[in-house]
């Protein structure tokens, strides 16, 4: 014996629980649309012209679908707008569907900290110090020796570093040419001298030299030492370091250095847990149906009608004709198939499109495009000819 299932009788109550998420059952709108969305979408199959081989669950679940794909495509395209800006932000139980995301240069920022690593100015790897003891006439080290080189952090010959620093440089040029303002510097007399007033003491009561004099005089004294001296330098092959001067023992007796470990640079999970990384972790949820406005309705309406057509096609399509006495009726599964599938396309391009056109790129493209055309016009008004 067949089972009597019954079909849309032509109106429906619905209660929290129908739907199969029940993820705005609870909406006071949505209970009231989905009804008066279900009567429509069945007269607009053909009821009660014609039965519609469905139940009011059915619709249900098409309107639910329709509302969820509407906040699907809209959180997508929100996500694809901000996400420069969202990257690093906690996740939690943070809601972004229906926030205003505030533009902002983290993402810009965190990408320039890689190259502040490089160039010393900054970035996000920790530098760390690390000495190492100098033998009188010797000039070759080897930065992995552990009874030369101390490390502030690691250790030499296991932990893989990178020097980015190295402290081996003369004394500076102000240990010979001390502040004039002082009065006893050799370079302050010299100039005293060279105007006449070397006899007079204190000289600093009554000159003061322009500091371009102090800076030229300064690079005087370093390229002297820099081309008639050994040049303090330093060469690092392979954790091979050489120093030049060879050392005496007598100045200097520990060279320092920076370093890094290439781990800490190589590391891709800087980022603490519990951060956005990626399109799959932002925190947006299901869009609250009350705060969709009367155009993303429509669109909702027409999504579901395209829905219950696909559902009753494929229900229809189960039979391509009923036999009748004397004759059969053919059923239209297969084009309600294909009717539904082209207008679910159509308006999903659609929803892409208007989207499209909102996002930050397109409307500063849009207000430059005004304020062009406006110039245009002004330029066009004729300017008034006064005369004095």
């Amino acid at each position: 014996m067949a089972k009597n299932i019954p079909i849309w009788p032509g109106s429906s109550s619905f209660f929290p629980g129908d739907t199969p998420f029940g993820i705005y059952d609870n909406d006071t709108s949505f209970q009231t649309d989905i009804e008066k969305t279900s009567v429509w979408c069945a007269r607009r199959l053909g009821y009660p012209i014609t039965d519609i081989e469905l139940q009011d669950i059915n619709l249900y679940t098409c309107f639910e679908e329709a509302i969820t794909e509407y906040g699907a495509q809209v959180n997508t395209y929100n996500i694809r707008d901000n996400m420069l800006n969202l990257y690093g932000a906690a996740t939690g139980s943070s809601n972004f569907s229906g926030q205003k995301i505030s533009a902002n240069f983290g993402g810009q920022i965190e990408l320039a900290e890689e190259y502040g690593t490089e160039a010393g100015s900054g970035g996000n790897v920790t530098y760390y110090t690390g000495s190492l003891s100098m033998t009188a006439d010797v000039q070759d080290y080897d930065l992995t020796d552990s009874n030369v080189v101390t490390y502030e952090s690691g250790t030499p010959g296991t932990d893989s570093i990178e020097v980015k620093r190295m402290f081996h440089d003369p004394p500076p040029a102000l240990v010979k040419y001390f502040d004039p303002f002082v009065g006893t510097g050799l370079g302050s007399q010299q100039m005293l001298d060279t105007f006449g007033w070397g006899q007079y003491s204190p000289g600093v009561s009554f000159m003061m030299m322009p500091v371009y004099a102090d800076i030229l005089r300064v690079q005087a004294i370093e390229f002297n030492d820099q081309i008639r001296k050994s040049a303090y330098s330093f060469e690092l092959i392979n954790n091979r370091l050489r120093l030049w001067p060879i050392p005496n023992g007598a100045n200097y007796t520990k060279v320092y250095f920076q370093y890094i470990k290439k781990a800490d640079r190589s590391n891709a999970l800087k980022a603490p847990t519990g951060t956005i990384s990626d399109f799959s972790n932002v925190p947006y949820q299901n869009v609250t149906y009350t705060n969709i406005n009367v155009v993303g309705r429509q669109w909702i309406r027409r999504y579901t009608l395209a829905l219950a057509k696909e559902m009753l096609g494929y229900i229809r399509g189960k039979y391509s004709a009923l036999p009748i006495p004397n004759a059969e009726v053919t059923l239209n599964g297969a084009d309600l198939v294909t009717a539904a599938q082209t207008e679910k396309e159509g308006l999903i391009t659609e929803l892409k499109e208007i989207l499209d056109t909102m996002s930050r790129q397109m409307q500063l493209e849009r207000k430059s495009a005004e304020a062009t055309s406006l110039q245009e016009q002004f330029n066009k008004i004729p300017l008034k000819i006064y005369i004095g």
